[in-house]
């Protein structure tokens, strides 16, 4: 499967390409220039030279072209960065990894569920298939190839389809037990969860990740 990554060269985009990379996908790491991203690439190819990763820079537009496509940009750029890329994600699987703790305005419970909010009239919004994923794995311990995440990857969608494409993506997530990775939950609680999670870091000044017990062998 080929994984794009829009927002590749920050923090998160960057972990989660050398991981997604180090169990044999091809994951092209978007950026507003292809040189950028080819730079990232590069510093992520050399930095993990025995592990022969397949990871390459791209212009965001080239990125879209993979099977899925990841949003890794920082909320305030999220919205921004879809709407200039419309016309690329018509019928994508896109998968927002991006995270609006703060700034998300809930209305109803069906408003809860993680979508990518482009501002402006509806005919913007790109008419793509999207998941959100990837929120509770923090950066700094998905960067560290030599060290299993112990950590499961929570998936929710309102696409049966994209629900499918996320988890096969993500599968196989380097320490993540095969039992434990198909888990899938509403918006609000997806959002509830990382909310408390992320107080947990500060308090602790910790890097704590989610992790659900008590399922059988095929997961939820």
């Amino acid at each position: 499967m080929d994984i794009g990554i829009l927002g590749g060269t920050g923090p998160a985009g960057k972990a989660l390409a050398a991981r997604l990379a180090s169990v044999g996908m091809s994951v092209s790491i978007g950026s507003r220039s292809a040189e950028r991203g080819e730079e990232t690439a590069s510093q992520l190819r050399e930095k993990w030279a025995s592990r022969k990763l397949d990871l390459h820079g791209a212009a965001n537009e080239t990125a879209c072209e993979a099977d899925v496509v990841v949003v890794a940009t920082p909320w305030d750029g999220a919205a921004h960065t879809v709407a200039a890329l419309a016309s690329h994600l018509e019928g994508k699987v896109v998968v927002s990894m991006a995270n609006a703790l703060f700034k998300v305005a809930m209305t109803s419970r069906r408003s809860c569920r993680p979508r990518l909010a482009v501002r402006g009239r509806a005919r913007r919004r790109p008419r793509a298939l999207v998941s959100g994923a990837f929120h509770h794995l923090p950066a700094r311990g998905l960067a560290n190839l030599e060290v299993p995440l112990d950590a499961d990857v929570l998936v929710c969608s309102d696409h049966p389809a994209a629900t499918k494409a996320t988890i096969e993506a993500g599968e196989p997530h380097p320490g993540l037990p095969r039992r434990r990775r198909r888990h899938l939950v509403g918006g609000c609680c997806h959002r509830g969860l990382h909310r408390r999670a992320h107080r947990v870091n500060i308090r602790h000044r910790a890097h704590a990740s989610i992790r659900l017990t008590g399922l059988n062998s095929e997961g939820a």
